[in-house]
């Protein structure tokens, strides 16, 4: 493989002077340099083809041992020194002081046809930041973050990316559920790629411990590289930053909305400076639409990070970034204004977003009140959010309030629950929309066609991952290729794949690993 190194963010910011690699507090630093564990027997079980092409590697050095070697951590590319950055955070609203990259290494940051790109192995070994734990990743949580990263990409929201998922050949201990019961699992290790991983965290850290002089090479180098189109003084640059940060992680959190996407653990440390969505951890997918669900086993009991509460949550981060740049800023004012503005401009673009999956084109009064009784609609009994507005694009303008109801019918999930009481608030709402459609200029064809390019046919439903992850745990790796491939494209019909547009089975309704998840995973 011939990479071309271009290792900015490592040769511009200050590097960690110790460089033993033993569990500590580091100061001063933006970064450490760690050499990755050596796997016993590394094993390419999956590869993105398209991140391959991105990254300037052929189909051939994707399949040599070398390709392998590289991105296990067993072999370091040549002319680079892998490094696990510095951080602090925000853990479910607490602050926990510096976090870092605990299990994952930079491998090198890497240019082709004028993009930089970073190269993060996650699971190849302990960190300085590691604490109490051991560095490794378990092909459970790798082929979830491999999957997802991938989809996420293609339902066009915005995203880290992952080249490769490859076995170590080493047992791996984890307590699934935190309760006293490890079990050993097969070690795995992803290869995340993203133009930076610099997250809240990075700038918390040194507005912490009151070291300005390295917060402000940070913001520096973040403006420089990341945000080139900002100028003007000092002050007014950061200030710029950080409305620019606040634009693109609304816009991020838009996105998660319209697909029913819940991170799970928007800790500050799992914030992107450039609204990306990173940290595949304990994520889920709605199946039925249910503001209060959240898939993480270790927030079950506030719910702090829920469907409905994102939007909240981004908002409250981008508070703990401000308070991270006023040093560099020292006036509260502007600041406070973008994170005002943050409410009324989320509240739009929500709206906005809305309209679009209900095939709206022109705005209306009442269109905030049809959206309102919809999302109160949607939670009588339980709806797949996915195949409700999918099915909804079905709609005809003309079409009477019966037939409209018969069309989204298969979205629920206990038809037995549907009262004669629940159905006459389905009809008054579908009375609402179709009267709404009626002041539409569009065809039924158009609407179709537009709602389906924001309504997704496809997602990584969490049963769905479960079935790759039990297929590969007995070295059948033909699921991952398949819901990669389905993945692709989940806006098209694919009607060789419709077994995937299907409700959750009452099977994966409760299952660990299917509807719940833990920060190990």
């Amino acid at each position: 493989m011939n990479l071309k190194i271009n290792n900015r963010f490592s040769t511009e910011l200050p590097a960690d002077i110790d460089e033993s690699n033993t569990t500590r507090q580091v100061r001063n630093a933006c970064f450490s340099y760690v050499t990755p564990r050596i796997p016993s027997n590394p094993k390419l079980i999956h590869y993105s083809d398209e991140v391959l092409e991105m990254l300037g590697i052929s189909k051939k050095e994707a399949e040599s041992p070398e390709f392998t070697n590289v991105f296990s951590g067993k072999e370091i590319i040549e002319n680079s020194r892998p490094y696990s950055m510095s951080y602090a955070g925000h853990q479910f609203g607490n602050w926990a002081g510096q976090l870092g990259d605990g299990r994952a290494i930079i491998l090198a940051e890497v240019e082709n046809k004028e993009q930089v790109y970073t190269l993060q192995l996650k699971g190849a070994g302990m960190t300085p930041y590691s604490r109490t734990a051991d560095g490794l990743a378990v092909l459970r949580s790798s082929i979830r973050e491999h999957l997802c990263s991938e989809a996420m990409y293609h339902l066009g929201v915005p995203t880290t990316r992952s080249l490769s998922l490859i076995l170590t050949g080493d047992q791996v201990l984890r307590d699934i559920m935190y309760n006293g019961n490890p079990d050993y699992e097969k070690g795995a290790v992803v290869c995340r790629v993203a133009p930076s991983f610099i997250r809240f965290g990075n700038f918390e850290l040194f507005s912490s411990q009151n070291d300005l002089k390295t917060l402000k090479l940070l913001t520096d180098f973040t403006i420089k590289y990341y945000f080139p189109e900002i100028k003007g003084t000092a002050k007014e640059s950061y200030i710029q930053l950080f409305k620019a940060v606040a634009d693109k992680t609304r816009e991020m959190i838009v996105h998660w909305q319209r697909v029913g996407f819940v991170h799970g653990v928007m800790n500050t440390d799992n914030m992107s400076i450039l609204g990306l969505t990173i940290d595949y951890g304990p994520y889920g997918w709605l199946e039925d639409y249910n503001p209060n669900w959240t898939p993480n086993t270790t927030d079950r009991q506030n719910r702090r990070y829920r469907f409905g509460n994102q939007p909240e949550i981004a908002l409250w981060n981008l508070y703990q970034l401000a308070n991270a740049l006023y040093p560099l800023i020292e006036e509260a004012a502007p600041l406070e204004s973008i994170l005002e503005s943050y409410k009324t401009l989320y509240e739009a673009d929500y709206e906005n977003m809305m309209r679009s999956k209900l095939g709206l084109f022109t705005k209306a009064e009442n269109d905030n009140q049809l959206i309102h009784i919809l999302t109160e609609n949607l939670q009588l009994t339980e709806t797949d959010m996915t195949i409700f507005f999918r099915k909804l694009s079905q709609i005809k303008k003309e079409e009477s309030v019966e037939n409209a109801f018969l069309h989204i019918y298969e979205s629920f999930y206990k038809t037995e629950e549907i009262t004669e009481q629940l159905k006459d608030s389905w009809l008054y709402w579908f009375t609402q929309y179709l009267n709404r459609l009626q002041q539409e200029s569009t065809t039924d064809e158009d609407r179709k066609v537009a709602m389906n390019t924001v309504n997704p046919k496809y997602v990584l439903r969490n049963y769905m991952a479960h079935l790759a992850i039990e297929a590969a745990d007995k070295a059948d790796y033909s699921i991952i290729e398949e819901l990669h491939q389905l993945l692709k494209n989940p806006y098209q019909e694919q009607i060789e794949q419709e077994k995937w547009f299907a409700k959750r089975p009452d099977w994966a309704r409760d299952k660990i690993g299917s509807s719940m998840l833990s920060c190990s995973s």
